[in-house]
């Protein structure tokens, strides 16, 4: 996999020609649209990611969050490039709801030589904002 740059690693996964990652299966995510820059996810809570009160819990939107916004990243680096996740800035606007598609996107917004900034939304199909978040990725170069 060293030899595809982040945005062909990424379309191998949308295209089911390689496997997502095992965090799909904690959370359940999928990529549906990935381009330079900027990737659209699916993502659905359900009664495994209930907090004490019966809501679903926060780390959810966190770790969805955690991935559009790496992923947006990941997708403009080149061949043997990596990043790592090093600031993550979340914003919780409402409730996530259980069993209802949601929709999360990152977007690109500064990348230098050792450092990605992005930002990403989680939304329901409708629209409505659920949370917001900035993350810095640290760029690691071979």
């Amino acid at each position: 996999m060293k030899h595809l740059t982040g945005l062909e690693l990424m379309q191998a996964m949308l295209k089911g020609d390689i496997p997502p990652p095992s965090i799909s299966e904690t959370i359940p995510m999928k990529a549906v649209e990935v381009s330079d820059g900027k990737v659209t996810f699916e993502a659905m809570a359900n009664e495994r990611h209930l907090n004490p009160m019966g809501g679903v819990h926060g780390g959810f939107a966190a770790t969805v969050l955690d991935t559009v916004t790496a992923c947006a990243v990941h997708s403009a680096l080149g061949a043997g490039v990596s990043y790592s996740t090093i600031d993550l800035a979340i914003k919780m606007v409402r409730p996530v709801p259980q069993n209802k598609t949601l929709i999360a996107t990152g977007s690109l917004m500064n990348l230098s030589k050792s450092l990605g900034i992005s930002e990403g939304r989680l939304t329901t199909e409708d629209g409505k904002l659920l949370a917001t978040a900035t993350a810095s990725c640290l760029i690691l170069r071979p």
